[in-house]
């Protein structure tokens, strides 16, 4: 379960990125927002989620190129349920958050996908390495509420997160789900 966890740390961080990226003119409302990062260990689901981000966001779902999104995850706020498994995938082999306190997504593009949702490119940096990545966004207002939903699947190695033992993907899988729900109140 220790490598199924670190593993859904990664896909964590990257969730919180994607949901950052669909935000506009908004303040995020953590307490009901949320990071989930899927992984498998031995073919069985484990979930973990994110608890500390911050999001810089500019949205118009009228001019959706316009917008940006800068996120910013707590790499050490990664619960898997357990405070061992949690300090694991703090450790080197997995996050190492004592070397890279934050994962991070930058925005480079914004573009309608239909109906209310966008794809959102941009720069996923996790443990020192960046990949550009593209993120499904399901945009819905409600009153002066907004919520970001998406899930995207990504792959541990390309990050260097399970090292050593765990980068053999036998026992725990190479990729990770991120699902977000994010909730905003419109500025």
């Amino acid at each position: 379960m220790k490598s199924n966890f670190y593993h859904a740390v990664l896909a964590g961080v990257a969730a919180v990125s994607f949901f950052g990226a669909g935000l506009a003119h908004a303040d995020v409302d953590t307490g009901k927002s949320s990071v989930i990062a899927t992984t498998k260990q031995m073919n069985v689901p484990v979930d973990g989620k994110f608890k500390k981000f911050s999001a810089q966001l500019n949205f118009d779902p009228a001019k959706p190129a316009a917008g940006n999104a800068n996120v910013s995850i707590d790499t050490g706020s990664y619960d898997l349920g357990a405070d061992d498994y949690n300090k694991q995938a703090q450790g080197k082999e997995w996050f190492d958050s004592a070397a890279y306190p934050a994962a991070t997504f930058v925005s480079s593009a914004i573009a309608p996908a239909g109906g209310n949702q966008y794809k959102v490119t941009g720069k996923l940096t996790i443990k020192g390495k960046s990949q550009i990545v593209v993120v499904p966004v399901t945009i819905a207002s409600q009153g002066n509420t907004q919520t970001f939903d998406g899930a995207l699947p990504i792959k541990r190695s390309q990050f260097d997160v399970g090292t050593g033992e765990w980068k053999d993907t036998s026992v725990v899988a190479d990729e990770v789900v991120i699902k977000f729900h994010i909730v905003a109140s419109k500025k």
